[in-house]
């Protein structure tokens, strides 16, 4: 399968790593330029992190973007959106000479409403929907510690069809050793992403703590269920069929599996002097609360917390 990652940071390069890994053309699409070379020349080494963690290298193409491969592709099967919220439209529409009669396009990015608009650009039809509980850190460019083992990503039809495409796209990723259900409930699915971003996201971006350090301090395991009852609450008033009945089960979910030194991608961001997508994730659940009626005032307060950390970042 002829795969692209547009925005192949951390996790785009530990998704992207794994597909190549097995035989899949994959290009990964980062602007950063000490990344690409590094990569082109060397390789993209992953590691499984841990102190038994083992390391290994992957040979495939990375570019800074679409215009500057040198020769003309033919149509990607999938493209995979992983890049910032803000950056959706602009990148998308650049990725179009890609895009041909059966190529499909899947965002894996936090956050809601970006299906939408990627279908605005490159058709409904060639829109699926995706979420992954997978994660990433580069520590330095071409070398990632993957989030991935017991990680599960969940991609569907926008209309809940279970349809042959779909499916050879789950495929293509249990065969990388990436954990895939294809869901009839992706909207569901979604939302149960959205409460799992909602327990960790913004509180390492604050607090600026590891995943480890976090999950020491029950202070904030409490905020953190807090946000998410928030968020399923909001989730029942539109209707939707969530599977979480715990808020306590998403803070878990979010911590399983990776190392003490992981940093979620809020903290990330600011790390890197860069806005974070706080509007896409905790701010989603504020807007439509407010649309709803459901208070959400610990959402509240970690938006306005993380949007004073951005005014300070520098200009």
């Amino acid at each position: 399968m002829k795969i692209a990652i547009l925005g192949a940071g951390s996790l785009g390069c530990a998704i992207g790593g794994l597909l190549a890994e097995v035989g899949n053309e994959v290009v990964l699409v980062n602007r950063n330029a000490n990344f690409c070379d590094a990569v082109n020349r060397n390789g993209l080494t992953l590691n499984d992190g841990g102190e038994a963690g083992t390391s290994r290298t992957v040979l495939l193409q990375t570019i800074p973007d679409v215009a500057s491969q040198p020769v003309q592709p033919t149509p990607f099967d999938l493209i995979i959106v992983l890049v910032k919220s803000k950056d959706t439209d602009a990148v998308v529409r650049s990725a179009l000479p890609w895009v041909g009669e059966n190529t499909l396009a899947m965002s894996l990015q936090n956050g809601l409403g970006h299906e939408e608009l990627i279908a605005s650009i490159v058709g409904k039809e060639r829109v699926l929907a995706g979420k992954t509980y997978c994660g990433g850190l580069m520590t330095m460019p071409g070398v990632v510690t993957i989030g991935t083992k017991g990680k599960e990503t969940i991609i569907g039809e926008l209309d809940g069809r279970i349809t042959p495409r779909v499916t050879a796209i789950g495929k293509a990723f249990n065969d990388a050793g990436l954990l895939t259900t294809v869901s009839g409930n992706i909207m569901g699915a979604m939302w149960d992403k959205i409460l799992v971003n909602v327990a960790t996201g913004a509180i390492t971006g604050i607090t600026r703590l590891v995943y480890g350090l976090m999950y020491q301090v029950p202070e904030l395991e409490a905020t953190a269920c807090a946000a998410v009852l928030e968020a399923m609450q909001v989730a029942r008033a539109k209707g939707i069929e969530i599977s979480t009945t715990d808020p306590k089960a998403s803070w878990i979910k979010a911590g399983a599996g990776l190392p003490f030194e992981f940093k979620a991608s809020m903290l990330q961001s600011l790390e890197k002097n860069s806005v974070t997508e706080i509007d896409y994730i905790n701010g989603a659940v504020v807007r439509e609360g407010k649309r709803l009626g459901v208070p959400t005032p610990v959402n509240e307060t970690l938006v306005a917390l993380i949007k004073g950390i951005e005014r300070g970042l520098p200009q």
